[in-house]
């Protein structure tokens, strides 16, 4: 099993669970995250003074799935967060040892 923890634009989040669902995911996990990369932030003008927004906002979406899914799972991430612009997030990829089912006690990818 793996989990996929993507970081992504927040105006991207309902195309990427369209995508994830279209794929065969059933569940998913959104937070509301701020980061700071090669995107560097703005600047912004607040009743007359300029300053400095250097962590933007973003959403992490973070999915359980057996490994045979991983593939089709990252490419319809890339597809639906895609802008082809600076700041469109990143995917990372971990190993998932065990995952169990709070109501029925089901473990494994049975949990999933």
């Amino acid at each position: 099993m793996k989990m996929v923890s993507a970081i992504i634009k927040p105006f991207k989040l309902d195309d990427v669970r369209e995508a994830l669902s279209e794929v065969g995911v059933q569940g998913i996990t959104v937070t509301e995250v701020r980061g700071f990369g090669r995107q560097k932030g703005h600047t912004e003008l607040y009743r007359g003074a300029e300053y400095v927004v250097d962590f933007l906002p973003k959403v992490k979406v973070e999915v359980a799935v057996p490994a045979e899914m991983l593939d089709k799972v990252i490419d319809a991430i890339l597809k639906s967060a895609s802008t082809r612009k600076i700041g469109d997030g990143k995917i990372f990829v971990y190993d998932l040892d065990q995952a169990v089912r709070i109501r029925t006690g089901e473990t494994g990818p049975d949990a999933l």
